[in-house]
């Protein structure tokens, strides 16, 4: 391990901005903090002092960015500032940069943040955090060592839409998964409510995915999947599978798990971790920063959130999207962007639902992005 302190600036300090900070100051022996932007002049104040940072407070990120010259540029931005961030970023020659979920609004978008950073050697990764949750650890540990015999299938199945938890449970059927590369997809959506919330999406998508080493993964993001602990808040209600030839496992956000395998003598087991809120204040976002320090300090440590998994992932949507707007398979990858939207198509040819379905099924309204 190298004994080099990363310098970071921090841009976004809502409630996600502050976390990535708290990620970053748990593991103060391996990053320095040099500079903090918010357009709220109050709330910087009140988190530097909050964390005992004696470092410059800027409302402009450009200047902070050219004063200050980062190892490491975090924001936490809509999705529609993303793109921009990076060009800022080389700009001023920066190498590391973090940013949260989805990584953009369009394909073409997406595909140019990669191509940027890949190019230009600049160590993106993107926030797919829920991966450092306790069962999810176990999860894949027990996936690795063979408990569950071949690999046959990934289910993941998620209550918030597309651009809110699809984008995360596809990157984690990628990484069940070993990181395979999906070779096509099937798909369907429908419900366009969600396609005005600032994390545009269909109300539901379901859709099927052929990876290259023949496992199958599929995955179910919107108010139609289905909720295995009503009791808890929806947001919550997720739950990733993992099925092979000597039984199955899985874990939930909410930290519910279950496993009926070999190791467990065909016995049906089911326990329960602290689950996304606990794990909110404990810091998910801490081993995710400790894994960015190893990759910055190592080039053959990549981050398992690193921009090439998180477009990959963004792919995979994207044409289970074009598949059900399509009425076909959709093969991968994906080279030719010169088509409409999917969003904008969605918005124009998904019929209208009536009463918010996520609301009608839930009795929830959805949450506020906090970003």
């Amino acid at each position: 391990m190298s004994n080099k302190k990363h310098t970071v600036a921090i841009m976004g300090l809502g409630v996600r901005g502050k976390t990535h900070l708290k990620g970053i100051m748990e593991n103060s022996d391996r990053y320095e903090v040099v500079g903090l932007c918010d357009l709220r002049e109050n709330v910087m104040k009140a988190v530097s002092e909050q964390w005992k940072l004696n470092v410059p407070l800027y409302t402009d990120v450009e200047k902070m960015l050219a004063e200050t010259k980062p190892e490491v540029f975090v924001f936490v931005t809509y999705p529609n500032l993303r793109l921009s961030m990076i060009e800022l970023a080389l700009k001023y020659g920066i190498k590391a940069v973090s940013f949260e979920k989805p990584m953009a609004e369009d394909m073409k978008e997406a595909k140019k943040m990669t191509d940027l950073c890949v190019q230009n050697g600049v160590k993106a990764i993107v926030c797919h955090q829920q991966k450092y949750l306790t069962q999810m650890q176990e999860l894949k540990k027990k996936a690795d060592r063979g408990d569950f015999g071949q690999i046959k299938k990934i289910f993941a199945e998620t209550q918030p839409w597309m651009a809110q938890l699809g984008t995360h449970y596809v990157d984690y059927i990628i990484w069940a998964n070993g990181g395979c590369r999906a070779k096509s997809v099937v798909g369907h959506v429908h419900g366009p409510a969600t396609l005005k919330d600032n994390h545009p999406s269909p109300d539901f998508l379901m859709g099927e995915i052929l990876f290259e080493n023949g496992v199958r993964g599929y995955l179910e993001c919107g108010y139609f999947s289905e909720r295995h602990n009503p009791e808890m808040y929806a947001d919550s209600d997720n739950r990733l599978t993992i099925w092979g030839t000597n039984g199955y496992g899985y874990a939930e956000t909410d930290g519910f798990w279950g496993e009926c395998s070999k190791a467990t003598k065909g016995e049906f087991i089911t326990g329960k971790e602290p689950g996304w809120y606990h794990h909110q204040e404990k810091q998910i976002q801490t081993p995710y920063y400790t894994e960015y320090a190893d990759w910055l300090d190592d080039d053959s440590k990549p981050h398992s959130c690193n921009i090439e998994t998180a477009f990959h992932g963004y792919e995979i949507l994207e044409a289970m999207c074009l598949s059900a707007l399509n009425n076909t398979r959709i093969d991968l990858p994906l080279t030719n962007f010169d088509y409409e939207p999917v969003l904008e198509r969605m918005e124009k040819e998904l019929p209208e639902c009536g009463t918010h379905l996520r609301a009608l099924y839930t009795g929830e309204e959805p949450r506020e992005e906090r970003d």
